[in-house]
């Protein structure tokens, strides 16, 4: 089992104490010392208001702030946890996150979805009724980009973008969501599929499926295995679950909880810690490194 945790770059409210490049830095150096294999962060460009009052929050952009920590660290991976295809141009973040593989020495995850905040969609001018052929469209225009080939373009002109990802054939990709759509995507187009918990009283908000148990993931990722044997892929599609202890688990019964999912066949969990300040958070790192992820290294 692997972990990614956060980057509390959300928490706008704490100024430089989290959303600086000394804060980022220093929470990524640190998450590498505690073991972790990764570090993510969100994607919320331009947030509704309403949205924002009923808990929802900002973000820095992924690319930037993953670059901070990418310049920080020498192992960790650099995860969006998710990007938001249907919000940009395709051809841009090709060449961002080529970019970011190719400057951090190829430690790139890219974690993509839908989306589902149409406040959101109408701000960036984006079309929330096609985000899901906009998204699929997106991968594909974006797998054809890293080739670093000429693309046909307009008026019978090419075009060609260098340097190409350092991961070859591709960075991984993941895709979010719980719906069986998503896990479509993920299946016949990328490399890994991100499910999260999601209690009926979010989901309505969240636009994807309800998945409140361990019984709710195994049944998605039957579906998943079921339809990459129909679709005839080989090659495994990596699984990327987020655990959320509660607030009075012992490290036992996170471990217990973490080995019932890689039982299921979850090769990677997100996880956040608490710190109401960024020593804090630090030293929640450092203590789920040892008492958590130090267990699965034995």
């Amino acid at each position: 089992m692997r972990f990614s945790v956060e980057l509390p770059t959300q928490r706008v409210d704490q100024g430089d104490e989290f959303v600086s490049g000394e804060a980022v830095a220093e929470v990524a150096r640190a998450a590498e010392a505690a073991g972790f294999s990764a570090c993510f962060v969100t994607d919320h460009p331009f947030p509704g208001d309403s949205w924002l009052a009923a808990g929802g929050h900002h973000t820095l952009d992924p690319f930037v702030a993953l670059a901070v920590a990418g310049a920080a660290t020498t192992r960790l991976r650099l995860q969006t946890h998710v990007l938001v295809l249907p919000y940009r141009n395709p051809s841009l973040v090709a060449k961002s996150a080529a970019s970011l593989d190719v400057l951090s020495g190829g430690r790139l995850i890219l974690g993509v979805a839908a989306g589902y905040l149409e406040s959101e969609f109408a701000a960036l001018g984006a079309d929330f009724d096609a985000r899901n052929q906009a998204c699929d469209l997106a991968l594909e225009k974006i797998f054809d980009v890293w080739s670093g080939d000429s693309i046909p373009g307009s008026r019978g002109h090419g075009n060609t973008m260098l340097p190409v990802p350092r991961q070859r054939p591709r960075p991984p990709v993941w895709v979010g969501g719980n719906s069986k759509r998503a896990i479509r995507r993920a299946v016949e187009l990328a490399d890994g599929w991100v499910p999260f918990p999601n209690p009926p009283a979010v989901a309505k908000f969240s636009r994807t499926a309800v998945l409140e148990s361990l019984d709710d993931l195994a049944s998605r990722l039957t579906y998943a295995r079921e339809h990459a044997r129909k679709v005839g892929r080989v090659a495994p599609v990596e699984v990327c679950y987020a655990v959320r202890p509660r607030r009075e688990a012992s490290a036992g019964e996170v471990a217990d909880e973490v080995r019932r999912l890689a039982d299921l066949g979850v090769g990677w969990l997100t996880v956040g810690v608490r710190g109401r300040t960024r020593s804090e958070y630090c030293e929640s790192l450092a203590r789920f490194g040892s008492e958590v992820i130090a267990d699965f290294e034995k």
